[in-house]
């Protein structure tokens, strides 16, 4: 039996402070359920940041690395239960590496790692480890994509065909990375940084994470046709792929930093030989649910979704918009209920994104670059 928690999970947080984006987004969503708290941080790897950004969130302590924070926390009479990864992609697997071996949990933002090699470490350390590792595909979080997800698994869509999934923004159009105070274009195209994707390392591996969390399939080979259009950029900013899925299933996958007039414009339709899918992150409530030969459902999150999941993700009345800090709330929820169950003695459950679809996140951005520098070859994810 499931006991109940006698005290919200204490949290730190690597990278984040002052100038960040994702940071306060993270510190906002796990803290959203009250099952959370943040209290210790290496906000920055600058001292001065790192204290002042603290103070702002008054967090009782604060590290000036995350080297020390490790070794700090996991000696606390109360030390943390799990950490926050938030630093550029250089810097995650070294983190993650400090914690797991501390005997934190780890959450992390995407991609996983620098590069394939050390997604590889990093699974092979975690597996030596009674520690769990979550990573932040915050999409999949969604309660409409959960019912998306439902109806693929109990066969509503029949065999799927098809897949098409974009994802598009125009915030790289121009070389804000030549601005000094542009930290987050800085580092997305910086080689040393972001290795060596900047627009499938940040948002390809969302949009492909997306169809392989629907579909409960796997990508197998891609066919790539990378681009870098603004003069100066040494990365990517513009991709196209074609994609086969382990299944046989075909499909496509763009992504653009570059695109303009878009937003954040994530979009994947699931064409199957009983019914099609549609959704939308810009309008993450709706799902165009369309049956063969019947006319098209939209399902609404909070008024006609039924899947246990999608239900469980729900927090408002219909009308009310819930988004992104819901749906990587919804994440965390399990990824605590996850800490808590082995704190009580009991296996995870999972079913939220870990380790695995860290590495095939990688496994796609390599696979992705090596495709594109052939010509666009057909290169395997295996």
């Amino acid at each position: 039996m499931t006991t109940q928690l006698t005290r919200p999970l204490r949290l730190g947080m690597v990278g984040g402070g002052r100038g960040a984006f994702i940071g306060a987004v993270h510190k906002i969503a796990s803290e959203l359920d009250g099952k959370a708290q943040l209290v210790a941080g290496a906000l920055s790897s600058d001292p001065a940041v790192a204290t002042q950004s603290a103070a702002n969130w008054f967090l009782p302590r604060s590290y000036h690395s995350f080297q020390e924070m490790a070794v700090a926390e996991a000696a606390h009479p109360e030390g943390i239960d799990a950490v926050i990864i938030t630093t550029p992609n250089h810097l995650h697997a070294s983190v993650a590496s400090a914690f797991i071996k501390a005997g934190i949990h780890v959450m992390c933002e995407k991609p996983l790692a620098f590069d394939l090699a050390e997604a590889l470490e990093l699974q092979q350390l975690l597996s030596q480890h009674s520690v769990l590792m979550a990573l932040a595909h915050s999409y999949t979080g969604y309660p409409a994509v959960e019912e998306a997800k439902a109806k693929v698994a109990c066969g509503e869509l029949g065999v799927i065909r098809k897949v098409l999934v974009e994802y598009h923004q125009d915030w790289l159009m121009q070389p804000l990375e030549q601005q000094s105070d542009n930290k987050q274009a800085g580092w997305r195209t910086d080689p040393a940084k972001a290795g060596i994707s900047c627009c499938v390392g940040d948002i390809g591996t969302h949009a492909a994470n997306l169809v392989e969390y629907i579909t409960g399939d796997t990508i197998s080979e891609v066919c790539a046709d990378l681009s870098t259009f603004v003069p100066g950029r040494t990365l990517d900013d513009d991709a196209n792929m074609l994609l086969r899925l382990s299944s046989g299933a075909k499909g496509t996958l763009t992504c653009s930093q570059i695109a303009c007039g878009e937003e954040n414009n994530l979009r994947i339709r699931i064409y199957g030989s009983k019914a099609s899918l549609e959704w939308q992150q810009q309008e993450p409530n709706s799902l165009r649910y369309c049956p063969a030969g019947q006319p098209w459902q939209l399902l609404r999150t909070g008024v006609n979704l039924s899947s246990p999941l999608a239900l469980a993700g729900t927090r408002l009345p219909g009308g009310h918009p819930e988004g992104y800090f819901e749906s990587l709330a919804n994440i965390y929820r399990r990824f605590f209920h996850d800490i808590h169950l082995t704190q009580t003695g009991q296996p995870a459950l999972g079913g939220y994104p870990g380790i695995t679809e860290g590495v095939r996140g990688m496994a796609l951005i390599a696979a992705a670059v090596t495709s594109s520098t052939k010509n666009a070859s057909w290169v395997s994810l295996k």
